[in-house]
């Protein structure tokens, strides 16, 4: 690590020590605990985990949100060491699943819930330091729910805020408010290696000394300052640390109370990281289970030395990511501050105002909680704007694991209530010997789903044809099988269902997969379709490939069958260019068509030969002339139109010349003009037209140098029609069409393949 990046982490870790000491002394006071054990945890979490920890800015301590849970395991378990003989084994459970490689829940949790999480956190921070800012408050962590044992709620707080507060209070938090803002929107104040929060710090102390000073009224009073007890003992080091009972492992609440501990912390922990990664400007990913050894190590070291429980910290990591942490560092300088400060200078802490670090939380909750994150929530849909709001509002109302354990239900709620409605996807598919109804079973089949799923296929009309797929599915109900079979033995033939099933083989042995119907073109459909039935089934090949419903091919299944002949539906020529793929613009199998490919699509002897073989000696019924939007073989008929340079000097190519000449024969510039004068909109439009004019052409030539062709359409054997991709939108217009008659495909009888 340079020395740049070392100075900024150390800035970083004082900026973070300065916000955490007094937090870590609220929650101690508000779980109802000895002061030193907040410290004790804040150190352990800083020095301990920050060296175990896989995360670079992540900082733990004690959090304010497992206030409750202490406070009630205190009470049953009846001692504070007994409490810490649980937390001892709390941490033991913690690094065990760990080691077990368990820290992988937070990946099932859904992004909404994370972003309520994160929201809920800066509301929180907001509404918590206001009264701090403007000097109410001197309780430096606060009740940190909305709902007060007293009777109040955060807004009747934040209402006799305003009747109660100290002006130069207010003074050095709205300074440091506007020095917070000022700094976050000057690209080049960011860029100095300094901190913003610790500036903040150092503004309020100074504003401070000068009321001193001066001898000013508005002073701040001692109780709106930090507030650092003298925690270095005075008899020994007994007095100040306090251990587990080991009377109390024999207890078997205490393993009770441990795994309570173990569970909230270990779902604050690894949520919390969740939220934190995504503060990291580097995006960096912290691996889960290590975090969970270390937050496990962690509250053993805590609890054997008198501390609280330990878990991730949004709020502190969030300070630590706005001054720019880009190591673990930070986290553990911050731990040996505490350390030191707190023994050794709590009279130097002693001077700083509660209201700048309440400025500092207020200013990182307006990045948490900012607005333009609920709008994109919205935005978003019901599905993850209603999981939000739960999990913001239940943190809000309640604490961190009841809020999350509310948006997470609600986020299961929808994808029940979806698969209840939309458990399976129906897609029709327009087959060259007729149309199936292709049923795609989703990811994981419940018994939630057999309702739908039976009254689906119990509404297929007869005759029809159904394939079951379930090739992307990995879970499927018994009671959902049952029901598959007895609609496979029973029910479908007494409906006249032509039934399809694939994908259940691996899994499912009883049910065999089998196709019975003709997915590609066979002798017997060949003989059966008409010109004006292929051009059909290639404008619906051409519609699916747009709306991305493409027929799903067994392409292995159909190497087997067409692997004794071919009997293709129509031939087409196109040109090469790499944009227009005719089998995937079509939508077609192996075997259904013959595709000749040559720049400009232009029909000289070579390929006049390969189509009239296509047509007369395999059968194919349709001829289709394809060009295409921005060709670059026409683009050079066109530039070269009327020069004098020999093509084959102007491209580079010696074998162009024939090919571009007739290209050329499509090509009408007005009279003194030239396309190199012209416009890249006009000239755009020119080629594009000149390559419509080109497949009218070769469509000409084909039945002007061709008796087979030409004979074979007057006896009305096959069509010869032209076709317009466009390679922006994917659309394929057919042109030249001889007022071909609509054709559906025949229905041909579905053979067990």
């Amino acid at each position: 690590m340079r020395a740049p990046q070392i100075i900024s982490n150390l800035a970083a870790g004082f900026a973070v020590f300065l916000v955490a000491l007094p937090l870590c002394l609220g929650v101690a006071t508000t779980a109802g605990v000895p002061a030193q054990a907040g410290i004790i945890a804040g150190i352990v979490g800083g020095v301990l985990v920050g060296l175990l920890s896989g995360s670079k800015i992540c900082v733990s301590g004690p959090a304010a949100g497992l206030t409750v849970v202490i406070h009630s395991q205190l009470l049953a378990l009846g001692s504070y060491e007994a409490l810490l003989s649980a937390l001892v084994v709390a941490g033991c459970l913690q690094a065990i699943l760990g080691a077990l490689r368990q820290g992988s829940i937070a990946a099932f949790v859904p992004s909404s819930v994370i972003k309520g999480l994160l929201t809920s956190v800066g509301v929180v921070l907001i509404l918590k330091q206001i009264p701090h800012v403007i000097g109410h408050d001197p309780d430096p962590e606060g009740d940190m729910s909305f709902l007060q044992p007293d009777g109040h709620n955060t807004f009747s707080e934040l209402w006799l805020s305003f009747s109660d507060f100290q002006p130069g209070a207010l003074l050095i938090g709205a300074s440091s408010l506007a020095l917070l803002f000022i700094w976050d929107r000057s690209n080049r104040l960011k860029s100095l290696p300094i901190p913003a929060p610790l500036l903040v710090i150092i503004l309020g102390i100074a504003i401070q000394e000068f009321f001193r000073v001066a001898g000013s009224p508005w002073l701040v009073d001692a109780s709106h300052l930090v507030n650092v007890p003298a925690l270095l003992p005075q008899t020994g080091s007994a007095d100040f640390f306090k251990h587990p009972a080991l009377a109390a492992f024999s207890n078997y609440n205490t393993y009770i109370s441990g795994a309570l501990i173990a569970v909230v912390a270990s779902v604050e922990s690894l949520l919390s990281l969740e939220a934190i990664d995504k503060l990291d400007p580097e995006q960096r990913v912290s691996p889960p289970n290590r975090e969970l050894l270390a937050q496990g190590l962690g509250n053993i070291v805590s609890g054997w030395l008198g501390g609280l429980p330990i878990t991730a910290l949004i709020a502190r990591s969030s300070i630590n990511v706005q001054s720019k942490a880009t190591s673990n560092l930070s986290s553990i300088f911050h731990g040996s501050l505490l350390a030191t400060a707190t023994f050794f200078a709590p009279h130097l802490l002693s001077r700083i105002p509660l209201a700048s670090l309440g400025a500092v939380l207020l200013f990182t909750g307006t990045k948490l909680a900012n607005p333009r994150l609920f709008q994109q929530m919205r935005e978003e849909g019901k599905t993850q704007f209603v999981p939000y709001i739960v999990t913001t509002v239940g943190i809000l109302l309640s604490d961190i694991l009841t809020g999350l354990i509310l948006g997470a239900a609600t986020s299961i709620a929808f994808i029940l209530h979806s698969n209840i409605r939309r458990p399976i996807r129906r897609i029709v598919e327009k087959h060259a010997s007729g149309e199936v109804l292709r049923i795609e079973l989703a990811n994981q089949v419940s018994y939630l789903t057999k309702p739908a799923l039976e009254k689906t296929l119990r509404e297929i009309p007869r005759g029809a044809h159904v394939l079951l797929d379930a090739r992307n599915t990995d879970y499927i109900d018994p009671d959902v099988l049952d029901f598959l079979e007895d609609f496979r033995s029973t029910i479908a033939s007494a409906h006249g269902v032509e039934l399809s099933m694939v994908g259940f083989r691996e899994m499912y042995p009883k049910f065999e997969d089998r196709i019975q119907y003709v997915d590609y073109t066979s002798r017997e459909l060949q003989e059966q379709l008409t010109p004006a039935a292929v051009l059909s089934l290639l404008q619906a090949g051409n519609q699916r490939f747009r709306s991305g419903q493409q027929i799903a091919r067994d392409y292995n299944r159909q190497v087997g069958a067409t692997a004794s002949g071919q009997y293709p539906m129509a031939v087409v020529l196109s040109c090469i260019d790499s944009r227009a793929p005719v089998e995937l613009v079509f939508d077609l199998g192996l075997g259904d068509a013959f595709i000749v490919r040559v720049a400009g699509n232009v029909a000289k002897d070579k390929v006049l030969g390969s189509i009239e073989y296509a047509c007369r000696c395999a059968g194919a019924k349709l001829v289709v002339v394809m060009g295409h939007s921005s060709c670059g073989a026409v683009k050079a008929a066109v530039d070269l139109f009327g020069s004098d340079t020999p093509i084959a000097d102007a491209t580079g190519c010696e074998n162009l010349t024939t090919l571009i000449r007739e290209i050329q024969d499509s090509v009408e510039v007005p009279p003194s003009e030239s396309p190199l004068q012209w416009g890249a909109a006009r000239k755009t439009a020119f080629t594009d037209g000149v390559a419509r004019k080109n497949v009218s052409h070769t469509i000409a030539v084909l039945r002007d140098r061709s008796t087979t062709l030409r004979d074979m359409e007057r006896n009305g054997q096959i069509a010869i029609v032209g076709a317009f991709y466009d390679i922006a939108t994917g659309l394929v217009s057919f042109i030249d069409t001889v007022a071909l008659p609509h054709s559906d495909p025949p229905k041909l009888k579905a053979v067990n393949l």
